[in-house]
């Protein structure tokens, strides 16, 4: 039986009169990755104050880690790690020294190894000594990253963890998160990067207006939305021709010499598909099914597109 890292039931929190969460539930099972998307405005850095102790909610029950948010928050706190949208590093301090700093705040046993396992673990021992204002913005994030995890906690909060870092610094971020997942670690994640939730995450909550508009895997949230569809491309304008007058729910791309099917993308459909032109002696040079993404499925919930939502 899966248990849960994060339950919250009826989460509500207003700033005098504008309502940021209007009474959510979540239920994040242990040793996921459980997403939280919207656009700016929409109470995710919210949700993550109060489920980390930073800020109380007012109303509605959390507990973390088995422990009620409000009755047991140092409880709480010793379960879980933070890594915020920017990275909190000390950049008068080198990388060694910024996780040392962690290390003796923190009821660590033989500092010094975790110190020197993190610094390989996230392939910063080149630059240990260095200081931290000469990290590069992708360095930093890991520096932060690995300092959350001083202490060794069961539960992380992301948020917007890869905001700012080029494709190739992303995707390490990535691989040391699905390896923490891999270790048993719960990761609570925030991020404006679409692709990013539908690459690491297990979960996805859609939260819009202070509530949860849509839940559920990246494929599920997906199939919500219509617009799957084949498409097929021809050897010649004839052939092309051809199809589309035995396919007229197709619509036609002269240029490309190639046709879009609406579909469910499914094997039955499509072997239907394949037997109509079959029946006319035609056949397609390829053929692909094309399903809608979680940038689809964030404009039709939200009426957001992604570049609007990161302003």
């Amino acid at each position: 039986m899966t248990t849960s890292a994060i339950t919250a039931t009826g989460l509500r929190k207003a700033y005098q009169d504008k309502v940021v969460l209007d009474g959510i539930d979540l239920d994040v099972a242990s040793g996921s990755v459980f997403s939280l998307l919207g656009p700016n405005g929409a109470g995710k850095t919210t949700t993550v104050n109060i489920l980390t102790t930073l800020t109380r909610a007012d109303g509605g029950t959390v507990r973390v880690a088995g422990h009620d948010i409000d009755a047991e928050a140092k409880a709480v706190r010793s379960a879980i790690g933070v890594t915020g949208q920017f990275a909190a590093v000390d950049e008068l301090l080198s990388g060694e020294e910024n996780l040392q700093l962690m290390v003796d705040l923190s009821p660590v046993k033989d500092g010094k190894r975790v110190v020197k396992e993190l610094l390989e673990r996230f392939e910063l021992t080149e630059a240990a000594r260095k200081p931290a204002a000469t990290y590069s913005g992708g360095m930093r994030r890991k520096l932060d990253l690995a300092m959350t995890l001083v202490g060794d906690p069961r539960i992380i909060f992301l948020d917007e963890p890869t905001t700012g870092l080029d494709p190739r610094s992303r995707r390490t971020m990535w691989a040391i998160v699905k390896d923490l997942v891999a270790d048993g670690v719960t990761i609570f994640l925030t991020t404006q990067y679409l692709d990013e939730a539908d690459q690491l995450a297990d979960r996805i909550a859609v939260l819009d207006q202070g509530r949860i508009v849509a839940e559920g895997t990246p494929d599920e949230l997906k199939r919500r939305i219509p617009g799957t569809h084949v498409r097929l491309r021809f050897a010649t304008a004839a052939d092309l021709d051809a199809a589309a007058r035995i396919l007229p729910e197709s619509t036609k791309d002269a240029e490309a010499l190639a046709l879009r099917v609406p579909g469910d993308g499914g094997t039955k459909s499509l072997r239907g598909l394949l037997d109509r032109l079959d029946e006319y002696a035609l056949g397609a040079e390829e053929f692909s099914v094309h399903t809608p993404d979680l940038d689809d499925v964030f404009l039709a919930l939200t009426g957001h597109d992604t570049e609007a939502a990161a302003k």
